[in-house]
C-alpha cells in the first residue's frame, strides 16, 4: 500500500515542508495530498490559530502518524540505517534535544518571520523578541557545527535535525536576516540540499494564496 503524505501549502507551511523532507531522508516514496488553504486544519495550522495541528500527517502500512517529531521517530524506527538520528548514543540524544527545542519553541520567530517562499524583504528590521530567537538559533547552528565538524548539524550526513531547522534558512532568506558567517555557511549547504530546492519550485508554481500571510510588512 503506497505511503501518503498529507501537506497543506508549500509556499507557506514549514511543518509540510518538515515532515516531508523527513520522508525523503528516510528514502520512503510517499504521495502527497495537498490541502487548500481554505481547508479549516490547513488554515489553523498556517495562521498558527491552534496549539496542535494534524498536518502534516503520514500514513503507511495501516499506521497513521502526525506531529513532525512522531513522524521523525517512526521513520527512524522504520528506517534505521536512512540516518535520521546519528548512529553515537550522545550525539542522537543532542540531535533530538535541538530537534525539540525546534519544535516546541521559538514562538517568536514563527509570528515575526512566516515563512513565505515567494515572498522577498530586503532590510527587513527584526523586533527584539525574534532577534532572541534568531540568536539561540544561530548558537545552536554554531554549536552543532563546531562539535561534530559540519557541513551539517551533525556531521557530513544530513540528519532530523537538519530537516527540522532548512525552514528556518529559508525565513532569514526571506527576511534579509544578517548571519554570522558560519551560520550564514550552514544556510547556504542547506540551500544545496536537491529534495529543498525541489520543494522550492513546486512552491514557486502554487496558485493559492492566503492573504493574512502575504502581507506587505
Amino acid at each position: 500500500m503506497a505511503a501518503t503524505l498529507t501537506i497543506s501549502s508549500k509556499n507557506y507551511s514549514s511543518w509540510s515542508l518538515r515532515g516531508w523532507l523527513l520522508c525523503q531522508l528516510a528514502g520512503l516514496e510517499v504521495e502527497e495530498i495537498v490541502l487548500s488553504v481554505d481547508d479549516p486544519s490547513a488554515r489553523a495550522e498556517l495562521l498558527l490559530l491552534s496549539p496542535s495541528f494534524l498536518v502534516p500527517c503520514l500514513r503507511h502500512d495501516g499506521v497513521e502518524v502526525w506531529d513532525t517529531l512522531a513522524i521523525a521517530g517512526y521513520l527512524d524506527e522504520l528506517r534505521p540505517d536512512a540516518g535520521l538520528l546519528p548512529r553515537e548514543v550522545t550525539a542522537r540524544a543532542h540531535c533530538r534535544s535541538i530537534s525539540g527545542e525546534m519544535h516546541s519553541g521559538f514562538a517568536n520567530l514563527r509570528s515575526a518571520l512566516p515563512m513565505n517562499l515567494k515572498a522577498h524583504y530586503p532590510g527587513f528590521k527584526v523586533w527584539t523578541g525574534a532577534q532572541a530567537d534568531i540568536d539561540r538559533v544561530t548558537e545552536i547552528w554554531r554549536d552543532c557545527l563546531g562539535r561534530y565538524g559540519g557541513p551539517y548539524l551533525f556531521g557530513g550526513e544530513l540528519s532530523m535535525a537538519d530537516a527540522m531547522y532548512a525552514p528556518v534558512c529559508l525565513r532569514f532568506l526571506t527576511y534579509d536576516v544578517v548571519l554570522d558567517p558560519v551560520s550564514e555557511g550552514y544556510c547556504q549547504t542547506i540551500m544545496a540540499w536537491p529534495a529543498l530546492r525541489g520543494w522550492i519550485e513546486a512552491a514557486k508554481l502554487e496558485p493559492e494564496e492566503l492573504e493574512e500571510l502575504d502581507a506587505e510588512f
